[in-house]
């Protein structure tokens, strides 16, 4: 009988985790696949693993401006009782030893989060990537290898708003009206100052991502360059 109730509930926990009905994070923080969560946290290095997935880098964003949006899992709304807007909210859907099959990676590559649509399968991977190598509350802020100078929209400027953007300003009604996820509707908010303004948080400005959170210093200074150099579609 024990056997069978635990069954239960582990399939109530998979079964309840999309965009409709999402589980409760536990208040012990546990791991929904693979028990007791950790919390190994990595002070920013100035040397950055280029096969090193950084959760302040990557993971948090991606996680926050996909999920932790208003009316789903941000800590006021907090859809079904659930928050993804940390490290120790999101660790407890991971898994560190069955990545692909924990709560969180299962409810993304399979299609119910987040509810605007799928993820690129570049973002699933690191999500993935992560995982496997710990789940850990790892930062990198590399100094002296920022390259702000002919930066490239495909590879530079679009997967940092795909980060950090697109999980609102995307799909068929993006927040505010502004489209961030292609090349024609950036240049419209690059030429009218609001791509600057907000993500510098510059006065007269909404503060994104958020009021309280902003991309990296680099980050600024690539988007800014892009927009000095002509906002070209490269």
């Amino acid at each position: 009988m024990k056997r069978i109730g635990f069954f239960a509930v582990i399939v109530l926990v998979l079964s309840c985790l999309n965009d409709k009905n999402q589980p409760s994070p536990t208040s012990s923080g546990a791991d929904t696949n693979s028990g007791t969560v950790s919390n190994p946290s990595t002070p920013a290095s100035a040397t950055c693993s280029p096969d090193t997935v950084y959760f302040n880098q990557t993971i948090l964003p991606l996680i926050t401006s996909n999920c932790a949006m208003s009316g789903c899992h941000d800590a006021i709304s907090h859809k079904e009782g659930v928050i993804l807007t940390d490290y120790t909210h999101i660790r407890a859907y991971s898994s560190t030893t069955n990545p692909a099959n924990s709560t969180l990676y299962r409810s993304i590559v399979t299609g119910y989060m987040p509810p605007k649509g799928p993820l690129a399968a570049s973002q699933m991977t690191s999500l993935l990537k992560w995982m496997q190598q710990g789940a850990k509350n790892n930062s990198c802020l590399a100094s002296g290898n920022c390259v702000a100078t002919n930066v490239s929209f495909a590879n530079t400027i679009l997967p940092t708003l795909r980060t950090n953007c697109t999980g609102c300003h995307s799909g068929s009604s993006p927040s505010a009206g502004i489209d961030l996820n292609s090349y024609a509707t950036v240049k419209v908010q690059a030429a009218n100052g609001k791509l600057v303004g907000t993500i510098s948080h510059a006065a007269g400005y909404i503060a994104m991502p958020s009021a309280t959170v902003s991309i990296s210093a680099c980050e600024i200074s690539q988007i800014k360059a892009w927009v000095t150099e002509g906002t070209l579609n490269n």
